[in-house]
């Protein structure tokens, strides 16, 4: 039975082969993947959420039911973790609240008000308009309409989210979506008068 069992070079080689195929980008999302799924790190403790969150886009699931089920560290505080983040702007804090509360309170669809409460528990400076600030998150793209006139965050807000607080990676990961959704239409040039129509 022994040639049943493969050892560890053999593993390695394959996953090193298999790898090579993929950008270096995909390479990582897979790694953490992997990582994610087996419960572990490169040094051999448990992962954070974040990179299981990471690692389980990159593996097509879906982060509002998948990720909970195997996230461990959903204890951390609103105030923590806004903290973590870094936000620089209100339409950031509107995403990084609307993923909270999405994963770490189990409310994927939310209103204004929920918004408004979550950033007062995380000992955030009040929005001088929450309204305006939910509304500019909707127009970035990371926000969405939901059901019953909730919103909930959009697949480019929860990347953007993630890659916080390394700014320039957040906006390119939301850069490199909306380039991909939202072809241009062309031109449509007014037909000039011309003295047949006469």
């Amino acid at each position: 039975m022994e040639e049943e069992s493969c050892n560890d070079l053999d593993i390695l080689t394959s996953i090193i082969s298999a790898l090579k195929k993929l950008s270096r980008d995909d390479q990582q999302r897979t790694l953490q993947a992997v990582a994610t799924f087996l419960n572990l790190s490169p040094q051999g403790t448990a992962i954070v959420a974040d990179s299981r969150i990471a690692a389980s886009s990159a593996a097509g699931f879906t982060a509002s039911s998948d990720v909970s089920n195997f996230s461990e560290d959903r204890n951390i505080s609103p105030k923590d973790f806004m903290r973590d983040k870094g936000c620089r702007s209100d339409v950031e804090k509107v995403a990084c609240l609307a993923y909270y509360l999405t994963h770490y309170r189990d409310n994927p669809h939310f209103k204004t008000l929920d918004i408004s409460a979550l950033n007062t528990e995380a000992a955030q400076p009040k929005f001088s308009n929450a309204s305006v600030a939910v509304d500019n998150a909707m127009k970035a793209g990371l926000l969405v309409q939901a059901t019953k006139g909730n919103k909930q965050i959009s697949a480019s807000g929860e990347l953007y989210v993630q890659y916080l607080p390394d700014q320039a990676a957040a906006r390119a990961s939301v850069q490199g979506i909306r380039k991909k959704s939202r072809p241009r239409k062309p031109s449509v040039k007014k037909r000039e008068s011309t003295q047949d129509d006469n």
